[in-house]
């Protein structure tokens, strides 16, 4: 239901990549510095004090070199992972409703020219659309605060041992450390895993159902993957089905209520692989049950640790792993790419928490 009608759209023409960056990548794969399937010259953690990057550390010509066979090889194609961004798309009830507001043509006196432009009206462009959280976007407390009082915001942590006042002093700072401007260009190899079709034969998977390491594993080997299994550095896309119910205009309001998503042994199993980032075409990467947003139902997992956004705490506080939200990628399980070059550009919005994203992968369809 809500399928959205943009499914071959973007997939016609290559991207054309400025000469320079291929050629530094075509180089790299020609010296040899990282088949497929070596990891031998990929940095791994631990990472010395006073890291940013987390997980982004992994990142360098030991990925880039990954990519240059699927970028080169005949067949290829393009494929946008992203959903277009509007005033009727869904939105997500944790951030402010986002609006742009179009502006009439502008003319200027004495000259021929005319020009457009728009500008967005309220709301936090990170935080709705397909987007990326930055690693300073999640903190915990040692403690479960009760809801009594003020919140102790203060002793809040985040990854890499920095404090609140580390990374947000005053209530209204920018994040100081963790932000997306931190983030570097990620271009690496990207495995995807159809658990649409591996755990829901081929229905979406249901509201707080949990992808676990044994299915992790399960859809490795279904697609042929389990000798190459998931490198230091790839990124990780998980279809669901669940982008279905992305509608827009969003009438129906059912997309952002729930969700599927990864089980915490799942996202502990992908951090154990070093991998730099997770998407999900999912609203919140974590499972959501019907009604937990509404406090009629109980998070699928986490409530014991008093962490219902378990997969949030592990990913961003944990182990430094970067997260998209509302990925798109039904045509690319459509189109069987298990394998690709992904390059993921965030804004460089200094201090922001998270940041709209479009990324983008080049693989070689499989039927």
């Amino acid at each position: 239901m809500g399928r959205t009608n943009m499914r071959m759209r973007g997939m016609a023409k290559r991207p054309l990549l400025p000469a320079a960056a291929l050629m530094v990548v075509l180089t790299v794969a020609s010296q040899g510095m990282a088949a497929d399937g070596d990891t031998a010259s990929t940095p791994m953690p631990p990472w010395p004090a006073g890291d940013e990057l987390g997980m982004a550390n992994t990142l360098g010509p030991a990925t880039w070199a990954r990519c240059a066979s699927q970028m080169t090889a005949a067949g290829a194609k393009s494929y946008e992972l992203s959903h277009e961004r509007s005033n009727t798309m869904p939105l997500s009830p944790f951030g402010r409703p986002l609006s742009y507001e179009y502006t009439p043509t502008i003319s200027l006196p004495g000259t021929r020219h005319a020009f457009n432009g728009e500008q967005v009206q309220g709301g936090e462009p990170g935080a709705q659309g397909t987007q990326m959280d930055a690693i300073g976007h999640f903190a915990y407390y040692d403690e479960v605060w009760n809801g009594e009082g003020e919140p102790p915001v203060d002793s809040a942590q985040y990854y890499g041992g920095y404090m609140q006042k580390d990374v947000k002093p005053t209530p209204d700072s920018p994040l100081l450390k963790l932000g997306i401007e931190k983030v570097p260009p990620i271009i690496t190899s990207a495995v995807l895993l159809d658990a649409k079709a591996y755990l829901g034969d081929g229905e979406s998977l249901q509201p707080g159902q949990m992808i676990t390491a044994a299915d992790i594993e399960g859809m490795l080997k279904a697609e042929g993957l389990s000798a190459r299994g998931i490198l230091p550095g790839d990124v990780v896309y998980i279809y669901t089905g669940w982008s279905e119910n992305w509608a827009d205009p969003d009438v129906e309001k059912r997309y952002y209520t729930m969700g599927p998503g990864l089980s915490e042994d799942g996202a502990k199993y992908l951090a154990g692989k070093a991998v730099v980032l997770v998407a999900l075409d999912n609203p919140f990467t974590d499972p959501v049950a019907e009604g937990q947003l509404m406090g009629k139902a109980m998070p699928p997992q986490g409530m014991d640790k008093g962490l219902p956004f378990v997969i949030h705490h592990q990913n961003l506080t944990q182990a430094g792993i970067h997260q998209i939200q509302n990925a798109k990628l039904d045509t690319l399980a459509a189109d069987k790419v298990w394998t690709s070059c992904t390059i993921i550009l965030p804004l460089r919005s200094r201090g922001h928490a998270g940041s709209p994203v479009r990324p983008v992968a080049i693989g070689t369809p499989g039927r």
